[in-house]
């Protein structure tokens, strides 16, 4: 990663930064706890902070605050006509990615009663990955990133909250009892986005490190939970191991 996600957003006013943030940080938070209502609200104010934002990238002035156009659509279509010589990702595709997001919300039984269907997880899928992949765009015009290296910076972004784990700077404990130690695992590495074979061992209490990286490390890798890098020994979660912590996390808030 080439810039620390903290200051990722540094150059916008802090109240429009902390906006975006926000907003996101809902969205990221009601998805993991499978409330696909809120999760879906919340796109809308992501779509304000970021037209917002890219309105006041296209000016060379961005507002103090994220504001609602009176007519979303149109406000996204203008930006094409009005920036012509704009690179096509502020002008066309940020405007039509926010233009999908907000139909969601507006339109899919969400904002207001009568839409097509009742708030469910496809939505908030789509509403989690269109939001995330706008967050990305931002840090890579920002920053002159790579879609790789904004994605991971965009991943860093929200730390999961995971109220099973106790944290206390950099020590981490599962606090809930009878736990495999794969399902800890899989708690522990939900909260960071990258961790080392030193820590799981640390925060594990774990006294025998080759019988983790044997018995637990090798076999998530294998089924494609973690990659575990074991020349460096850097470990993190990959999409099933996310789904599968996700999954974990809701069943055990509700027991």
């Amino acid at each position: 990663m080439s810039i620390d996600p903290k200051t990722a957003f540094a150059a916008l006013p802090p109240t429009l930064a902390q906006d975006l943030l926000d907003a996101y940080a809902e969205i990221v938070t009601n998805y993991a706890e499978h409330r696909w209502e809120p999760a879906e609200l919340n796109g809308g104010k992501l779509c304000e902070a970021v037209y917002s934002i890219v309105e006041g990238h296209l000016s060379g002035t961005y507002p103090a605050r994220a504001s609602k156009p009176r007519n979303m659509p149109a406000a996204c279509l203008a930006l094409e006509k009005s920036y012509t010589k704009a690179p096509r990702s502020p002008r066309i595709q940020i405007p039509r990615m926010i233009i999908a997001l907000y139909e969601i919300r507006n339109n899919r039984g969400v904002g207001h009663a009568g839409g097509d269907v009742n708030p469910n997880q496809m939505d908030a899928t789509a509403v989690l990955y269109m939001s995330k992949w706008l967050m990305a765009e931002l840090v890579r015009l920002m920053h002159g990133l790579t879609t790789d290296q904004a994605s991971e910076v965009v991943e860093a972004l929200v730390e999961r909250e995971v109220s099973l784990v106790w944290k206390w700077g950099g020590k981490r404990r599962v606090l809930r009892t009878g736990l495999t130690l794969k399902q800890q695992v899989l708690l522990l590495l939900a909260g960071v986005t990258e961790a080392t074979e030193a820590e799981l061992v640390s925060w594990l209490e774990h006294k025998r490190p080759n019988d983790l990286r044997k018995a637990v490390l090798r076999p998530m890798h294998k089924d494609k939970l973690v990659d575990f890098d074991e020349s460096t020994k850097a470990i993190r979660l990959l999409p099933p191991g996310v789904e599968a912590a996700e999954k974990l996390i809701h069943s055990l808030s509700k027991s």
